[in-house]
């Protein structure tokens, strides 16, 4: 619906598709299984994913990356009926090399956690130091739209949150100002979700969420954020050890094959 603003959106895919791509290619070589070989079942809060995992640009000779999506509710569903006591099932560790993950990781499930994962990188990467904090509470909160000025280091960075499509179009309608007026951007860095508090509230989760629940949610997160100990999405390394040995440096040629995507403006016609 904002074809002028096509240079927005960033470039990155979802988690999801960069971790379907990554494990048909990295961890298929890692295994030395063909990617044909593999399945790979994607559990999701979010329905739109079963869309997304179908699409063309998101398949190699007809392969796709990810091949099955499960809703959270199909996932509790399916151990219901196979009588598993979840809450008897040994602990065990995620596989290596792809189950290592950072408090970063957990919070992108709420709304203002992608960009605050992505601040805390930013702030270390930008400044060379170490972040003593790494909480950003100005990008947390249930607010429509929240807006905020990060300091980094002397420069300010201003923020947009927004969640519920309906505030997404506030914010895009103001960046659109903008530019007519020939002002620069209020922003410097959106985050944009679909569902009310984040991935926490997606259509794929336990029906008959309200405010609380999603308050409840949000705190359980923040609490796997806490306990973490990396915070961080650079200083997994997990992460580290793939850019070394498979992707090479961020954005390179390999990087921007495997975990990014371009969008184009399509015309709809009425009937």
């Amino acid at each position: 619906q904002f074809p002028d603003l096509l240079d927005v959106p960033s470039t990155a895919k979802s988690p999801q598709q960069m971790f379907g791509a990554i494990a048909k290619t990295y961890y298929a070589e890692l295994l030395g299984i063909p990617r044909e070989k593999m399945v790979v079942v994607s559990i999701m809060p979010c329905l739109a994913k079963k869309y997304e995992c179908s699409r063309d640009e998101f398949k190699v000779n007809g392969n796709p990356d990810v091949d099955i999506v499960l809703s959270t509710r199909e996932l509790a569903r399916l151990i219901k009926r196979m009588n598993i006591e979840f809450e008897t099932l040994p602990d065990e560790d995620f596989d290596a090399p792809l189950g290592e993950s950072s408090g970063a990781a957990p919070i992108f499930g709420v709304t203002g956690g992608v960009i605050e994962a992505a601040l805390r990188t930013a702030y270390e990467l930008a400044t060379g130091e170490t972040l003593t904090n790494v909480n950003f509470e100005a990008v947390r909160g249930m607010e429509g739209v929240k807006e905020a000025t990060i300091d980094i280091k002397g420069t300010p960075v201003k923020i947009a949150v927004a969640h519920q499509m309906g505030n997404v179009e506030q914010v895009l309608d103001a960046v659109r100002a903008d530019r007519k007026a020939g002002r620069k951007p209020r922003y410097d860095f959106i985050e944009v979700m679909a569902c009310r508090g984040g991935c926490i509230g997606g259509g794929g989760q336990p029906t008959g969420a309200t405010d609380e629940v999603r308050k409840a949610r949000t705190a359980g997160i923040y609490s796997d954020d806490e306990k973490c100990v990396l915070r961080m999405s650079h200083l997994n390394p997990q992460v580290q050890k793939l850019y070394a040995e498979f992707l090479g440096a961020p954005l390179s040629e390999k990087a921007h094959k495997l975990l990014h995507n371009h969008y184009h403006a399509k015309k709809i016609y009425a009937k």
